[in-house]
């Protein structure tokens, strides 16, 4: 299971600098987080620290972790109770701060990952260099590719310019400037947003395919629908700019009548009053950005 012959962030190729931090939410992953495990301790320079939080699990997610756990020393198993219902968004986060708080702040990158992914070996090597080389990176990431018969397919449902959820690498500095994930729907798009806020890029790279194992989503129960609309409207967006993001993301999952459901959660959203994601200086600057892109898609 472990590769010793492959170098410690530790003692790095980076010059001391890069030491990167993995906290990994699972719920019954006893089919895939072996093969998470293992492109993690085949990477060319391994994580400092590996935490896996065993949110709830009722398989052998647990065991197999203890397993790898003994042979890496670098990873742990850290145990969370919640309920077993998968509402996207505010489960996995909260899981993610249960590992984050064991951490301590000796790290350079923090990255959350999922447990159903298979992790080229060079990809946290290719992370390190792309934040080394430009201190103004915030975020950094791969791209997900999904098994369609037989062959690895570029799982398109967001922007080339956005990172998946599934794998999100943060500066350190940037990390603590948005204040940690939003254990909510749509954290994984404030979370970019709200580095741009703060000057930070986001980088992706083409070159880093990671190989995505449980398609989007597929655990989500039916109340679900609602959360992605009730994310554009806690996201600041507006119903202008929601409205066009409803009908762009049902068209990408190829379920049009969900346009329905999102402008529905958005006007939910609004009735409640349910509380922002972001200030309203944030807000402001978000659907000016969304609006830019949009306007530079069209023209």
């Amino acid at each position: 299971m472990s590769n010793p012959n492959i170098q410690n962030s530790t003692n790095s190729p980076f010059g001391g600098w890069g030491a990167y931090y993995i906290v990994i939410p699972a719920y019954n992953e006893e089919a895939f987080i072996a093969l998470t495990l293992q492109s993690l301790v085949s990477q060319t320079v391994l994580p400092k620290k590996v935490v896996v939080v065993n949110d709830n699990s009722t398989d052998k997610t647990a065991e197999i972790v203890l397993a790898f756990a003994k042979d890496n020393p670098f990873i742990t198993l850290v145990n969370k109770t919640s309920e077993a219902i998968h509402l996207p968004g505010s489960k996995v986060i909260q899981a993610f701060h249960k590992g984050f708080e064991t951490l301590d702040d000796n790290y350079d990158v923090i990255v959350k990952l999922d447990g159903d992914l298979i992790i080229p070996n060079n990809y946290f090597e290719t992370i390190l260099n792309i934040f080394k080389n430009d201190p103004t990176v915030g975020m950094a990431g791969g791209f997900a590719y999904v098994e369609k018969n037989g062959e690895w397919v570029l799982e398109n449902l967001t922007d080339k310019d956005h990172i998946r959820g599934a794998f999100k690498a943060y500066r350190k500095e940037c990390f603590l400037q948005i204040g940690n994930l939003k254990p909510a729907m749509g954290w994984d798009t404030v979370d970019e947003l709200l580095s741009k806020f703060y000057n930070w890029k986001v980088v992706t790279d083409a070159s880093l395919i990671i190989k995505h194992l449980k398609p989007t989503g597929a655990n989500y129960n039916k109340a679900a629908r609602y959360k992605q609309g009730e994310s554009f409207y806690t996201l600041g967006y507006g119903f202008f700019i929601t409205t066009i993001s409803s009908a762009k993301l049902a068209m990408m999952k190829k379920k049009p009548l969900l346009f329905f459901d999102y402008i529905q959660g958005f006007w939910k959203a609004k009735k409640v009053k349910t509380p922002l994601l972001v200030t309203k200086e944030q807000a402001h600057f978000i659907r000016n950005y969304r609006l830019k892109k949009m306007k530079e898609k069209l023209f």
